[in-house]
């Protein structure tokens, strides 16, 4: 193991000890490889921004000429026919996801009236914490993520984000708690997987990976630069 890299395997078994560790853990993984990542974007910028506009420039090319090829082949009832198809695909698709969204609503309102700040303006200790949770229930709301709302809804139903119900109660309210963890756990699992990470981990010295970084941008112009010369 390298001796910048930190063990996963000493965290400590309660649930929030455990969140708190894992964020400490990503965090300290973000910083190591988003300086890392800074550092070569740096040396690369003109050949990062001149990649990006040909990008945009060829896909919009391509784009032209696919809507060209499609204007030129659809006619009289086939081209209704495909319009009538797609508007009844798209029809059905909103009648499934309804249910879903009813759902989420419910929920999402229920746990509001709960523990909305208004109900605690006259308890400080309480009133942050309130807050805090309504910033956290409607950025999963709006992540559209039916199974940590649901789970967040629990959290807050039984009334654990106040600490004001008995400990063997608040065991029973484990499973968003546990699905924190899973999505730390994934993100630094993700953060793990990157190129760039491994370049920091393996390479004797990180730097020599901008070379290689170097002739890809080179071979990329190039192809790139030809691809778009029409345009």
């Amino acid at each position: 193991m390298n001796k910048n890299q930190v063990p996963i395997t000493n965290i400590p078994k309660d649930l929030q000890q455990r969140i708190d560790s894992l964020k400490a853990i990503l965090n300290t993984l973000e910083l190591k490889v988003n300086t890392f990542e800074n550092t070569l974007r740096n040396h690369l910028e003109d050949a990062i921004i001149e990649e990006q506009e040909l990008s945009v420039l060829y896909k919009q090319l391509k784009k032209d000429k696919k809507e060209k090829r499609i204007l030129q082949k659809t006619k009289g009832n086939k081209f209704k026919e495909e319009v009538i198809s797609t508007a009844s695909e798209t029809k059905n698709q909103n009648n499934k996801n309804f249910p879903e969204e009813k759902e989420k609503k419910r929920l999402y309102r229920e746990a509001m009236l709960k523990v909305h700040p208004d109900k605690f303006s006259t308890e400080i200790d309480k009133l942050e914490i309130a807050t805090e949770t309504t910033t956290k229930l409607i950025e999963i709301y709006s992540s559209g993520d039916l199974k940590t709302l649901k789970a967040f809804h629990q959290h807050i139903l039984n009334g654990t984000i106040f600490n004001s119900v008995p400990t063997i109660k608040r065991n029973i309210d484990n499973e968003y708690l546990l699905l924190e963890i899973d999505k730390l756990e994934q993100q630094i699992l993700a953060l793990k997987n990157k190129h760039t990470y491994k370049v920091l981990e393996e390479y004797a010295n990180p730097m020599t990976f901008l070379d290689e970084l170097k002739a890809y941008y080179e071979d990329r112009l190039f192809k790139l630069r030809k691809r778009t010369r029409k345009g």
